[in-house]
Parts: C-alpha cells; sequence; structure tokens
C-alpha cells in the first residue's frame, strides 16, 4: 500500500503513524535508536507490505497491468489502491479526508527530528502539492505517476499507467474493495500483537 493507506491503517498513536510512514526510508535494522513505537509504527509498515505483496487480489491488480512496467507494476498498484480509498473515504473514516490529512501534515513536520533524509526530502512536497488529499483525483494520480517516472529517468514508464487506470478502473476498484477488508482485518490483528 502507498502512503494514504499506511496511515489510515495506523492506530490513533502518533509515534506509530510516523514509524509506519517513514519505514520504506528505513534499511535493515537501523531505527533502534527511535522511540519504541516509532519502531512498532515500522513492523506495522512491513508487515502491511509483506501482506499486501503475498495477496492473491493484488496479483490480479498487478495482472491487468501493461507488461511495460515490470516490477514497478506493485508500486502502480499501491498507488491506484491509495486512489480508491482517497475517493471513497467516508466509507472508511468518519473523519473528512482534509482534516485527517492536515493533521498527519502537521506531525510529521513537528517531528522532523526523528525523519529519516529522504522524508524530509519528500516531506515539502508533499505537503506543498498535497498527495495525500489530491490522491482522490486522477489529476493528482497522474502527477504521482509523472513524479515517480521522472525520479526513476524514465525507465519505469509509470507516466502511462494512468490509461491502465482508466481503461480497468470498474475492475481495480472491486479489487481494492475486496482487499481493504482483507488488510483492515489482518492490521487489526497486527496491532494486537505490537
Amino acid at each position: 500500500m502507498n502512503f494514504l493507506a499506511h496511515l489510515y491503517l495506523s492506530p490513533n498513536n502518533p509515534q506509530i503513524i510516523i514509524g509506519n510512514f517513514i519505514a520504506d526510508h528505513v534499511k535493515g535494522n537501523k531505527f533502534k535508536h527511535l522511540p519504541e513505537n516509532v519502531q512498532k509504527g515500522i513492523h506495522l509498515h512491513r508487515a502491511i507490505d509483506t501482506f499486501t505483496d503475498t495477496n492473491a487480489i493484488v496479483r490480479t491488480s498487478k495482472r491487468r497491468l501493461h507488461e511495460r512496467y515490470g516490477h514497478y507494476g506493485g508500486v502502480i498498484i499501491d498507488i491506484f489502491y491509495d486512489h480508491f480509498l482517497a475517493k471513497n473515504w467516508k466509507n472508511y473514516s468518519q473523519i473528512p479526508l482534509d482534516i485527517f490529512t492536515k493533521g498527519v501534515y502537521q506531525l510529521l513536520q513537528k517531528n522532523t527530528n526523528i525523519l529519516p533524509e529522504k522524508t524530509l526530502e519528500l516531506l515539502p512536497y508533499m505537503v506543498q502539492y498535497n498527495w495525500l488529499y489530491n490522491y482522490q483525483y486522477k489529476d493528482g494520480i497522474r502527477d504521482v505517476l509523472n513524479g515517480m517516472n521522472r525520479r526513476t529517468k524514465g525507465k519505469s514508464k509509470m507516466n502511462l499507467a494512468i490509461e491502465d487506470l482508466n481503461l480497468y478502473y470498474t475492475d481495480l476498484q472491486k479489487d481494492f474493495q475486496a482487499f481493504m477488508l482483507q488488510l483492515m482485518d489482518f492490521t487489526t490483528t497486527e496491532i494486537q500483537k505490537l
């Protein structure tokens, strides 16, 4: 899952939220110096990623994509699933999306002292362009895919994936809805283990 889903699936604990958000920018075990709940957030993120990567519904979504993306297909599906979460946010949260995202940005900006370098580089752009909120719009997804393609120097061809989103929109949305139910159950169990 991408940023929004990881944040949404975090329990209401600021440090676990931070850990779940920064986990992709933390290598191996290089987080033992961080507060215990931040470490728990990193573990939760990794458990969610493992569950997602091995899930049959997610694999079905990946197969819908054009073969040109290769191993970037998983990243594209993560972004698409964040789109469907944002677009259907009212079905998953009583907190409006704009309030949720503003709260996340404020939390991260107040805790820059524990954010990894890559997160610190990303955060200003995320806030300035309000990525989390704009995931609900196809234009927002197009911008994210274009940015990802630039970061891979055009190798990923992710800028073309908006075509796949449009082509398989209904099927991908159904995939997301079915997967999200499984993921929420899985995450609830994982949180109890923390």
